[in-house]
């Protein structure tokens, strides 16, 4: 089941009420709600698909605004600005930056370009499954290799699985729903090994909530000319996953084959969005922290009743339920509390994303409540 199916499945009618009609004070002071635009307290509350409950920033709604003059324009000009400014962050050149709507257009292209008609991807289960949806109604095979029992990626596994119909090796890293990581001192070697044999590609949606120190990104391998090619998103950390905006790097003999296949383009007032967020420093730090403070507390209540759980490296937490998933969304969205959808084969397991501190310590009593 895909998250729409999973959402159509789901009733959101007005009837929930929030637990015992509690009231929850405000975490932040005016100005932080200014500056950094918590989302509404609702009465249904969406745990369930990993976005930053925090943003568009101040500075950035301001130059969506601005943009809105510039919109009778075509957005080739302001991309290519874009890419010049995204190149320089990466340490490539323009060549090696395509400009998506949203990241999952960038998985989308790239399967179709390098999988179509019989080719084979390699993926990790469970993972991020965009790719490989879009992949197979064009043809394409996908090879899935079960998760260990850390829940990471099987790098044994993946690399032996590799043959001469494999074109593409795919992954998310950190990997969503599982929020593992690679260790890094292996993921180099491995990543540079299966470069060798195919294209690997890095969904690094959620690279900046790694807190490991100096933790490596596979744009290193892109700079050595390899054939691996990295996704990045303004969905997450920057909060503006309702603009569609994100960002491919990859050797520009690469670049050149996925613009064939572009579906589509994002558009002015995302792009100007890009810009300013890119310099918001404030805002990026204050998101990263608020996701720090939101998984100490999840980890808190889970802890409390002794639910296991993944360390996470991202803004969501995936954790042992004891109950099938789908039973636990009933009675958590009967109080007021969306949570992930399945991702089998854990049907035991839950994924739940981190919120503003209203609706973290929401989701903490609601889950109390069912499993005290």
């Amino acid at each position: 089941m895909n998250r729409r199916q999973w959402l159509k499945s789901t009733s959101l009618g007005g009837s929930l009420a929030l637990f015992g009609g509690m009231h929850i004070a405000n975490a932040l002071t005016l100005e932080e709600t200014i500056k950094f635009n918590p989302r509404s307290f609702s009465k249904l509350i969406r745990l369930s698909s990993n976005e930053n409950p925090y943003g568009p920033s101040k500075k950035v709604r301001e130059a969506i605004i601005s943009s809105f003059d510039h919109s009778c324009r075509y957005p080739y000009a302001y991309a290519d600005e874009l890419a010049e400014i995204l190149a320089k962050k990466e340490g490539v050149t323009k060549d090696h930056i395509i400009i998506c709507g949203g990241s999952t257009e960038g998985l989308k292209i790239t399967g179709l370009t390098f999988a179509s008609n019989g080719g084979e991807i390699i993926a990790g289960k469970p993972t991020f499954l965009a790719m490989m949806t879009y992949a197979k109604q064009w043809g394409a095979t996908i090879n899935w290799a079960p998760v260990g029992e850390d829940k990471g990626y099987d790098m044994s596994e993946i690399e032996k699985r590799i043959s001469s119909k494999t074109k593409l090796v795919f992954l998310c890293n950190p990997n969503n729903p599982t929020s593992t990581i690679l260790p890094s001192q292996k993921l180099m070697d491995f990543c540079d090994t299966i470069s060798n044999k195919t294209i690997l590609f890095s969904d690094e949606a959620y690279y900046d909530y790694i807190d490991e120190p100096n933790y490596p990104s596979m744009v290193e391998l892109v700079k050595k000319d390899k054939n691996v090619i990295v996704s990045r998103t303004f969905s997450k950390v920057y909060g503006m996953a309702g603009m569609r905006i994100g960002y491919l790097i990859a050797k520009p003999a690469l670049t050149q084959k996925l613009r064939k296949n572009m579906v589509a383009y994002s558009n002015v007032p995302a792009i100007a969005a890009a810009k300013t967020a890119l310099n918001d420093k404030e805002f990026y730090e204050f998101s990263l922290q608020k996701t720090r403070e939101a998984k100490e507390m999840i980890y808190k209540t889970l802890d409390t009743f002794e639910l296991p759980y993944v360390k996470s490296n991202t803004n969501f937490i995936f954790f042992k339920t004891g109950k099938d998933i789908r039973t636990l969304h009933k009675e958590m969205m009967d109080k007021g509390v969306l949570i992930g959808r399945p991702f089998p084969p854990f049907f035991n397991w839950c994924r739940i994303s981190t919120g503003t501190t209203e609706e973290v310590t929401l989701f903490t009593k609601v889950l109390s409540n069912i499993y005290q």
